[in-house]
């Protein structure tokens, strides 16, 4: 018992602290206040400043959200207005849709009534192309406006499949066939050989004409002859010969006459002459210009008449204009131009819709 109290006292003691360790801290005390009181200072400091800014951030946000909830009140009016506005437009839509219907409704009744005689129309218009344009083939002597007027109704006809038109559209490629095979006079290319052949008259020679000298042509590249007093200077009596010579000769024309009628024409006759050829091609022309074969072939009989019994048929201007002629009456030729008579029929039946 007496050596645990004694452990006890040696206990107690040891837990009281010494006066030299209280001595010690005594000094530093008013330096840890003020160290203490530092600390807080600047924790309250800082908790101010977060409390400001807070402050700042909160009155921000409720100012934002007063103008976000004008925007939204503003935004909920514009709404209900468009809201209003787009029920009066449904209803007017509506309405108009209703409109629409009953128009489209008009439309296909008409259309129907329109595809149902745009056939006929289409035949009908197809048809009378066709009897212009053979009036103008008529006109014109050449099958090229007939041929234009039945490819372009075949192109049109082939746009539209109708079982119905099928005859037609066989009519029309038999006489296309009918007429790329026809034999026609070419009257334009006729014409343009007799307006040749009528300025080809003006220069013809005529036989009883003076021909040129052709003695002249064929010494030309020769000596030319010694004039008279060249000869008596030198004596030379072999040019004098042959300058008699060429005297004698250009006095006296030698030559064959097979049309001694021809020969006998006077100048004046000889223009008229003339001028009764170029009337007599100009007859042919205008007999050619309104289908008269007949009466073209005529004319161009008694002018190459006049032509070989009154002008030079030797001359390189002769055997033109006899060429020309020649041409002129093999084209001649007595066809008359063919017809659309077998297109026109089965226009005709396809629109009686038989």
């Amino acid at each position: 018992m007496s050596s645990e109290h004694t452990n006890n006292k040696s206990t107690s003691t040891d837990r009281i602290p010494s006066t030299d360790s209280v001595s010690w801290w005594r000094p530093k005390l008013p330096v840890l206040a003020t160290a203490l009181a530092l600390v807080c200072a600047l924790a309250c400091l800082q908790l101010w400043l977060k409390l400001s800014a807070m402050q700042e951030q909160l009155a921000r946000q409720s100012a934002d959200a007063g103008q976000l909830s004008m925007q939204a009140n503003s935004s909920a009016k514009h709404a209900e207005e468009l809201a209003q506005e787009t029920a009066a437009r449904v209803a007017l839509l509506d309405a108009r849709l209703s409109e629409v219907a009953l128009q489209r409704t008009q439309l296909e009744e008409l259309m129907q009534s329109l595809s149902r005689s745009r056939d006929e129309n289409l035949v009908v218009d197809i048809e009378s192309a066709l009897s212009l344009a053979q009036q103008q083939a008529e006109l014109t002597g050449s099958v090229q406006p007939m041929l234009a007027a039945l490819q372009t109704a075949q192109k049109r006809l082939s746009k539209m499949p109708q079982p119905r038109l099928a005859p037609v559209l066989r009519a029309l490629q038999h006489d296309i066939d009918r007429l790329q095979s026809a034999s026609v006079t070419d009257i334009p290319g006729l014409l343009i050989r007799l307006d040749e052949l009528v300025v080809l008259v003006e220069t013809l020679p005529v036989i009883n004409s003076l021909p040129t000298n052709n003695h002249a042509a064929q010494t030309a590249d020769q000596k030319p002859a010694p004039s008279w007093p060249q000869i008596w200077q030198n004596k030379d009596w072999s040019a004098l010969g042959q300058r008699v010579w060429l005297e004698v000769s250009s006095l006296i024309r030698v030559s064959r006459i097979e049309q001694p009628e021809a020969v006998l024409l006077s100048p004046e006759q000889s223009f008229f002459v003339r001028e009764n050829v170029k009337l007599r091609l100009l007859n042919a022309r205008l007999s050619l210009l309104s289908r008269q074969i007949t009466s073209a072939r005529n004319d161009l009989a008694m002018a190459e008449r006049d032509l070989t019994q009154y002008f030079e048929s030797t001359s390189r201007s002769g055997r033109t204009a006899q060429s020309l002629l020649k041409q002129v009456q093999s084209q001649l030729q007595q066809t008359s131009l063919p017809r659309l008579d077998g297109s026109l029929a089965a226009l005709a039946t396809a629109a009686a819709g038989r």
